[in-house]
């Protein structure tokens, strides 16, 4: 089993944090957000912490504002430094969520996916099954492996649409990981219950 798996999504507000808090059970791991943006309501580490109950890494690092890293960064007068974030040593498998889409600025040069370009570990990419989902998906699926950056598969959040499910996977050749359903309420239980249900945990190697 893959001991690091990074945890993206083709779009922000999809669904990605309580697919990563259900993984970290499923495969007994413990969770990690390098850089969180927007301290004001529940940050991921939080929702994870309160949906799953794993060992949760401090952020590298937390800024005030809910907008992009960069722009955030540059607001609070931080200034972000790539080479910081560094994969923690920990015993067992780690899920890292990276913050909203593939190129989202982590800085005014760098953007996520330059992060995951260097660290070379699996990805696991979240599309949601709303209108619009084959376009943002592609084009991901293209950006990562454009850079050569390993991708496990895709995993899908929401409501079934097969057939969109379906030209995903064909179109971007690459193996459909599960889907995990609109939950409410969505409590730890109904997170676990789902995550057995829809995915395999071998399935994540």
């Amino acid at each position: 089993m893959n001991s690091r798996i990074v945890i993206t999504g083709t779009d922000t507000g999809i669904g990605k944090t309580v697919f990563a808090a259900g993984l970290t059970v499923l495969l007994g791991g413990s969770y990690w957000k390098p850089v969180q943006a927007g301290l004001a309501g529940e940050t991921d580490s939080e929702i994870v912490a309160r949906l799953s109950g794993v060992r949760i890494l401090a952020e590298t690092y937390r800024l005030n504002t809910p907008m992009s890293p960069h722009r955030a960064a540059e607001i609070d007068g931080v200034e972000i430094d790539p080479a910081r974030l560094e994969i923690p040593n920990v015993k067992g498998p780690l899920i890292i969520e990276g913050a909203g889409g593939l190129m989202v600025p982590l800085t005014r040069n760098e953007i996520f996916i330059d992060v995951f370009r260097k660290w070379q570990i699996p990805v696991v990419l979240c599309a949601r099954t709303a209108l619009g989902t084959i376009n943002h998906s592609l084009l991901s699926i293209e950006a990562l492996r454009s850079r050569n950056i390993p991708l496990l598969g895709v995993v899908f959040i929401g409501e079934a649409m097969p057939d969109s499910q379906r030209t995903i996977a064909e179109m971007g050749k690459l193996r459909v990981l599960g889907r995990l359903p609109l939950l409410d309420p969505l409590t730890p239980k109904a997170l676990a219950d789902a995550m057995e249900t829809n995915f395999t945990a071998s399935d994540f190697t």
